[in-house]
């Protein structure tokens, strides 16, 4: 696809050395940008960073590590402070299970904690990943709650205090708080969705019940207030949020709100009216949000220097940034010499002695295609999933005392996190492939005609009662707007497109024909010129909540085969409850005593790797 760059966009091409951070990462390429469209107050905003603070080593768009955007965030409120204008940042959570600079580490996040918190954060709070188990959610009360001094808020979230048994806030509920240089009054909250997926030691109560509880009530009744910002792990366009905006809307039916939301992996804006509005910026350290609002009242300080040629009314606006230095370098007017900071850097260090120490770069094999979660339809040849319902399932999964009964193994696809890169097969691939500790256990001599039944109604695809979540299948990593423009025109085939690992520098053949290299091309609620980096859009699948692989099967060359009686009905543990569930509503009575661990001590993890060794051996 060519461009034609309009005069309001520019075009970054900057030649020099030291792009990458990361000694493996390779160097992002040229592209037509959109500049920052700065306001009063400013935000930058990351969620579901998921651990990948080294940034994407084979993904030349994302190659941005933390020490990075440590230095785009100093740079940045440089140029707020000259201006006189505000610079917040914020974070919405899922900062672990992901990658292996958290999830190789023994113990888990034992690097990223420490380097997590070198970055100046206004306003955090948690996400669903955090309380998965114990020793998480108790990190986070211990050490990442402290580290950042009272900017982390818990406003519908309690933990079992790890030192008195005490049920206590994880953190405060809320703050008030004052910018430094416009003097905005700004009242913050911290909320989690209705998350009932958590560990026993924390407790999450609903949105909807906290909204009634006496002491938000009595925070929202707050009439010195400028701005209400409230930051989740939270859809934007959810009943949890919704609640809120009609809690603080009942009180103040016009104080400017921002929302920051997470969870969903996804670029996008929502509008509630015309005085609120919320960001979500993606996940993976692939994207920074920014945010920015013109029109705010000052009620804080006098003497706040006066923006009001930009202030007649209130105005919100938003930028997507692709986590790379090609970005970072325009938006701060700066370059490989002067963009980078000493904080910076040593967070850098930090990162690359830490991804050392743990061997990440340790070759397992290589692999000889890209294999996609979500940028290839299921089945197919490109499909991750189709490669390990086909290919990896078979192998790995057999209990050696039951190796020669049938066997229809159900695996979810939120399981797999990431894509495959044609090349090294590394231990960090096989964390940012397959992050969690998922076992696999099995219910014995299941009737077949029951067992295979289990997939439809996993995937929904009869009438049923029973409800199945979302986080089952893996994330379509674009709103269903943005997936359906991608449909309706000319995009980037992926049987002839290797991926972002393979880009191709910039070359136009004159002045104003740029040819764009694929990435994000999201459409939100406020248009479709949210992204800083202009892209050729790509297609994205939507992929079922499970795959099922029958192994040991009779094959069809044999004349007396047919369809065995009963089968060993093997799957992670993660989706133990749904199936449980599933049987039910097929009117059988299996219960947890029915259920054995699969080839105990084993993990999908590591089996993973244990294939690729055996299958895809060398160097690349």
């Amino acid at each position: 696809m060519i461009l034609r760059i309009p005069s309001c966009l520019v075009l970054l091409t900057i030649v020099a050395f030291g792009w990458s951070t990361q000694p493996s990462a390779p160097e992002p390429l040229s592209a037509p940008l959109r500049e920052l469209p700065w306001g009063q107050l400013n935000f930058l905003h990351t969620t579901d960073t998921h651990g990948w603070h080294a940034g994407h080593l084979q993904e030349p768009s994302f190659t941005g590590d933390w020490g990075d955007y440590i230095s785009l965030a100093q740079r940045l409120h440089e140029k707020a402070d000259n201006e006189g204008r505000d610079l917040l940042l914020i974070d919405t959570g899922d900062r672990i299970e992901g990658n292996g600079l958290y999830d190789a580490s023994d113990p888990k996040g034992k690097y990223t904690r420490d380097i997590f918190k070198e970055q100046e954060i206004d306003v955090i709070c948690t996400g669903n990943h955090e309380l998965y188990h114990k020793s998480s959610s108790d990190n986070e009360f211990l050490s990442t709650v402290p580290n950042f001094h009272g900017n982390y808020l818990a406003s519908n979230l309690d933990i079992l205090d790890p030192r008195s048994g005490e049920r206590v806030p994880l953190a405060p509920r809320f703050k008030k708080f004052t910018t430094k240089n416009q003097g905005i009054r700004v009242l913050a909250f911290g909320f989690l969705f209705d998350f009932t997926g958590n560990a026993n030691n924390t407790i999450v109560e609903t949105v909807e019940k906290t909204v009634q509880q006496r002491w938000f009530l009595e925070a929202i009744h707050d009439r010195e207030v400028d701005l209400f910002l409230v930051a989740g792990h939270v859809l934007l366009d959810s009943p949890e949020y919704h609640s809120i905006f009609k809690a603080i809307r009942a009180v103040h039916w016009d104080t400017p709100i921002q929302f920051f939301g997470g969870h969903t992996h996804i670029r996008d804006y929502f509008k509630y009216d015309n005085k609120a509005c919320g960001l979500e910026s993606g996940r993976y350290m692939e994207t920074i949000g920014f945010m920015s609002i013109t029109g705010l009242s000052t009620g804080g300080q006098s003497r706040a220097r006066s923006l009001n040629a930009e202030s007649n009314s209130l105005k919100f606006s938003r930028r997507y940034i692709d986590n790379n230095l090609y970005s970072f370098h325009h938006h701060t007017s700066s370059n490989s010499t002067t963009f980078p900071t000493d904080h910076g850097r040593n967070v850098s260090a930090m990162i690359a002695s830490a991804r050392k120490d743990l061997k990440l770069d340790h070759q397992f094999g290589c692999a000889p295609q890209d294999l996609w979660t979500n940028r290839a339809p299921f089945p197919h040849k490109n499909s991750i999933f189709s490669w390990l319902q086909v290919q990896v399932l078979p192998d790995i999964v057999s209990e050696p005392s039951r190796k020669r009964i049938p066997r229809l193994v159900i695996v979810n696809t939120g399981g797999i996190r990431f894509d495959i890169f044609k090349g090294p097969f590394t231990i960090d691939t096989t964390y940012t492939v397959s992050p969690f500790t998922s076992a696999f256990r099995y219910i014995k001599d299941v009737p077949f005609q029951t067992a295979k039944r289990l997939k439809r109604i996993l995937n929904q695809e009869v009438p049923q009662l029973v409800e199945i979540p979302h986080e089952l299948a893996a994330h379509l990593p674009v709103s269903s707007k943005t997936q359906a423009a991608a449909f309706e025109g000319p995009v980037e085939n992926f049987d002839h497109y290797d991926g972002f690992a393979h880009q191709m520098p910039l070359s136009p053949s004159s002045e104003d024909e740029i040819p764009l290299i694929p990435g994000y091309t999201t459409h939100d609620a406020a248009g479709s010129d949210g992204d800083d980096t202009i892209h050729s859009p790509i297609k994205f699948y939507t992929v079922p909540n499970v795959i099922e692989s029958r192994i040991a099967f009779p094959t069809s060359e044999d004349e007396n085969a047919k369809e065995p009686e009963t089968v060993d009905l093997v799957y992670i543990d993660f989706i133990e409850r749904y199936m449980l569930l599933a049987l039910k509503f097929l009117g059988t009575d299996y219960d947890m005593g029915d259920t054995e661990a699969y080839m105990e001590g084993k993990e999908l993890t590591g089996l993973i790797s244990e294939w690729v060794e055996e299958n895809w051996e060398g160097d690349c």
